[in-house]
């Protein structure tokens, strides 16, 4: 069975798109996804995207990172979907749906509402997740945030100076966090720039992470440390991030906006992954 595939970034976070909406696929199970996130023996992508219909919404995007694991957002990936779809659509994630829509600069997504509940991150037991009694190293005092998936965002002076590659894992596994989390080292740079290096849960360092963007924002947001619209730069570019009131009980969207590329297409014999 040959199976076509569009390559995509965004920022340099790659992804492997396949496009089922009309043509159903074999289930995609952990094994095969790492498989074919695989860079040496695979296509290679830091997530494999899966669209398929939705009764929900326009269409349904499922998401799997390079070791395999499904996850429930990814803010790169919906720009790169929004790119591939041509035109505004709501697309349901396992995070809740969201909105996308191409625009000039790339595309604009509607990330929907952060939550900030420490079960809804989730975390072991209760703390309050604006200023966590917590720390490893010099990453300390962070704070938590669900965008559809769960982020742990941590303040310094240079996080370009942060061992990243060492601390992230320790944090990501956690006994803190039942469901692991993704880790974000980030520099306030003014009020209207943040400097951001992201660990990805179950995909390590990463050139971009959308969601990080996002979680890392709105906790700058809701401790005042940043305007209600920042850019964040990351390894590999910036994205624009806006949150319209940083009340949590307010119900605001976050809004990211940012660029996505495709780079090519291609083909390959599902027998060889299955």
């Amino acid at each position: 069975m040959r199976v076509p595939f569009i390559k995509m970034h965004g920022l340099g976070n790659d992804f492997v798109v396949l496009d089922a909406r009309l043509n159903a696929l074999p289930p995609i199970t952990a094994r095969i996804a790492a498989a074919l996130a695989d860079r040496c023996e695979g296509i290679g992508c830091d997530q494999l995207v899966l669209l398929e219909p939705s009764a929900d919404a326009d269409f349904r995007m499922r998401i799997f990172n390079s070791d395999g694991g499904e996850v429930g957002a990814c803010g790169n990936a919906a720009r790169a979907v929004a790119l591939l779809h041509g035109s505004a659509a709501r697309v349901e994630t396992a995070g809740g749906i969201i909105s996308v829509e191409p625009d000039d600069a790339g595309a604009r997504v509607d990330m929907g509402r952060p939550r900030f509940e420490w079960d809804a991150i989730p975390l072991a037991y209760p703390m309050d997740t604006a200023s966590m009694p917590v720390g490893w190293e010099v990453m300390d005092n962070p704070g938590a945030v669900n965008v559809g998936n769960p982020h742990v965002v941590c303040f310094v002076e240079d996080c370009d100076a942060i061992a990243l590659e060492q601390v992230g894992p320790a944090i990501e596994n956690d006994p803190l966090f039942p469901e692991r989390v993704n880790v974000n080292c980030a520099a306030i740079e003014s009020r209207s720039r943040i400097r951001l290096r992201v660990w990805e849960r179950g995909a390590g360092l990463t050139r971009a992470c959308g969601t990080g963007a996002c979680a890392t924002a709105v906790v700058a947001m809701r401790r005042g440390l940043v305007d209600n619209r920042v850019t964040v730069v990351l390894p590999g570019g910036p994205l624009t991030i806006e949150w319209a009131d940083t009340n949590p009980a307010a119900g605001a969207s976050i809004v990211m906006t940012g660029p996505a590329s495709e780079a090519y297409r291609g083909s390959f014999e599902w027998e060889d992954y299955a």
